[in-house]
Parts: C-alpha cells; sequence; structure tokens
C-alpha cells in the first residue's frame, strides 16, 4: 500500500509541474491560446480551471504524504506488546557460576 501510494504522489508531482509550466502568472502562455478574453461562450477562463487544479494537486500531494508518513510510523512499532528484558550478569553470579563447577 505504501508503494501505491508513493507512485500516486509522484504521478501528482509531474501532473503538477506539467500543469505549472503551462500557466503563465500575467495569462499569457498557452493558457491565452485557449480563451480569448474572460470567458468563450460563458465558460470560465482556462487560467482558472488550471490554478484551481493546481491547488487540488497540491491538497492530494501534501494529503498522500501525510498518510505515507502514518504508515511508516505505523510499520516501524513493534506488532505485538511484548517487552524485551535482559539479564546482566555481575561479578558476583560468574564468581558463583565458576566455583560451581
Amino acid at each position: 500500500m505504501y508503494i501505491f501510494i508513493t507512485v500516486l504522489v509522484f504521478l501528482a508531482a509531474i501532473l503538477m509541474t506539467l500543469l505549472v509550466l503551462v500557466q503563465n502568472s500575467k495569462g499569457g502562455g498557452l493558457a491565452a491560446g485557449f480563451s480569448s478574453g474572460n470567458q468563450v461562450m460563458g465558460a470560465p477562463k482556462t487560467a482558472d480551471f488550471l490554478e484551481k487544479a493546481t491547488w487540488t494537486l497540491l491538497a492530494v500531494i501534501v494529503a498522500m504524504s501525510i498518510i505515507a508518513a502514518g504508515m511508516t510510523k505505523a510499520a516501524q512499532q513493534p506488532k505485538d506488546d511484548t517487552t524485551v528484558t535482559t539479564t546482566v550478569a555481575t561479578d558476583a553470579d560468574v564468581e558463583t557460576e565458576e566455583a560451581g563447577e
């Protein structure tokens, strides 16, 4: 599942890069070729759609990244609640074992 989300984030990042390259902050660029003025036959400007699509992809990338980070932390935690205890041998324990031989 983690790999699937990573692939989705990667594809969204590529698509967002393409959307940003198409946009021009002054209303020119490739977006100007698709609309002549503020509206064409009642449809909103293409630049408005491109801006909304860019913000939507940003939200998708952030959400998927948070989900992937949560999945990574969950995978690193132990699955069972057993605690590992370690026994430290002291010098007295070692001397007792040597004397018993």
